[in-house]
């Protein structure tokens, strides 16, 4: 089993650590070998198989059979024995057809076509799911990279008010606790950086781990700067529902079980009725025989049969009446579970249709926030060192603009991340050719 288990491991493809790699070619990378799609792949090759299984019941069966048996016994005649001995050799066809079953094959064949749509339509969710968590995770590594640059000047602007303050230490202007203040200001900067740099290593496992490989592979993206941000969304919260309720493939599966459960009611009520089956077992018989003091025998022939049979459960204690029951309730089922699927949808666009319209809000506030803080820092700074200022003020001013960055780095990826979870909810990331914001 620990064999098995390492070749499965081993057969993982390996990133190229030298490589820049776009969203783009992470989503094809996790379409190709993100191990969920090979199982909703295979799932969806065992379902078009079980209804090529059902639509044999259309044709005959036809078996062939060879029989050979040789006896030996001794013959009691009179008063004696004597030796017999048979060689028995049999070519036997069995073919069976169902003439009319009142379409209890065909629901059986609508169903398993049906359940064969259903399957191709989980396949494609599967994929708007992988591409999903490769988007998720792409941009939370683009947030926690853009968050290190953030903290790294953040840690530049705390040094530089470190050395101001020394500075002015050193030629008596300022005291020992603004100094203190200062260095205590530039150790938070340095907390900061490794918490970030950690959390940017886990995003990095899971980005690699959602494109289908191990978690320590090394992967570079793309920085935030070159993946662009738009401004606004190009069509309204009602087209966005709408398209969603159209193209979603996990409301199409459910829409398709449907058909399956009408299907299965067509089976059902089929077992009412007769059905007539035909039989036919042509056989070719050689007989070869020998009994003591007589020479060998030999005979041949073609026998067989020829059968209608007529099959009509006239009484089976309910089963009928309440498999039928079953397959209406299943059918009202499925139609109950495909209007509470419509109504959660289009719940899930208009969240992520709000959500998006709150992250373009906040990222032009992150912007006009970001301004301000670079200048009220800027001018707490010079106003410092010339005196005008407290040590208190300049660092409040750097927590401040600190802040400011985070904010700006969270607003820019918050967008991205709301734009794919809307892709995500309307079906538009499977769409090649559909609208998308």
């Amino acid at each position: 089993m620990e064999d098995a288990a390492r070749k499965l491991r081993d057969g993982r493809f390996e990133i190229d650590s030298t490589q820049t790699y776009s969203l783009t070619e992470l989503i094809d990378l996790a379409e190709r070998h993100n191990p969920e799609t090979r199982v909703a792949w295979e799932r969806a090759r065992a379902q078009a198989a079980a209804f090529g299984v059902a639509r044999s019941e259309l044709y005959p069966t036809l078996a062939a059979i060879a029989l050979s048996r040789t006896n030996r016994a001794e013959i009691f005649f009179v008063t004696s024995f004597f030796r017999q001995t048979t060689q028995y050799f049999q070519i036997s066809l069995a073919l069976n057809y169902t003439v009319f079953d009142f379409g209890a094959r065909s629901g059986r064949i609508d169903a398993a076509k049906a359940e064969v749509l259903a399957a191709n339509f989980g396949f494609n969710d599967t994929h708007r799911k992988v591409i999903y968590q490769v988007e998720q995770a792409y941009y939370r590594l683009l947030n926690w990279m853009g968050q290190e640059d953030a903290v790294r000047a953040s840690l530049s602007n705390a040094q530089a008010v470190q050395e101001a303050a020394e500075d002015r230490l050193a030629h008596g202007l300022a005291t020992l606790p603004d100094v203190l203040e200062a260095r205590s200001a530039t150790a938070q900067a340095e907390y900061d950086l490794q918490a970030v740099l950690g959390a940017e290593e886990i995003a990095r496992g899971d980005l690699t781990t959602a494109v289908g490989t191990s978690a320590t592979a090394l992967i570079h993206v793309q920085p935030s700067e070159q993946v662009p941000t738009p401004d606004s969304i190009g069509d309204t919260v009602d087209q966005a529902i709408n398209r969603a309720l159209e193209q979603r493939p996990d409301l199409l599966q459910q829409a398709a079980e449907i058909r399956s459960a009408n299907a299965r009611v067509k089976e059902a009520r089929a077992a009412y009725y007769p059905a007539l089956t035909l039989n036919v077992s042509p056989n070719v018989q050689s007989l070869y025989g020998l009994q003591q003091q007589f020479p060998w025998t030999h005979t041949s022939d073609l026998a067989g049969g020829l059968s209608f049979n007529l099959r009509w459960t006239i009484f089976d204690g309910g089963a009928r009446k309440n498999k039928l029951t079953e397959a209406v309730a299943n059918v009202h089922q499925a139609e109950a579970q495909v209007n509470v699927a419509h109504d959660q949808i289009a719940d899930q666009v208009w969240t992520a249709y709000s959500n998006l319209n709150t992250a373009f809000r906040q990222h032009k506030a992150a912007i006009a926030l970001l301004e301000a803080a670079s200048q009220s820092y800027a001018a707490a700074l010079e106003s410092y060192n010339y005196g005008l200022r407290n040590l208190l003020d300049v660092t409040a001013a750097q927590r401040t603009l600190a802040q400011a960055r985070s904010a700006d780095v969270l607003a820019r990826t918050q967008i991205l991340t709301a734009l794919a979870d809307l892709a995500f909810r309307t079906g538009d990331s499977i769409q090649q050719n559909a609208t998308k914001p």
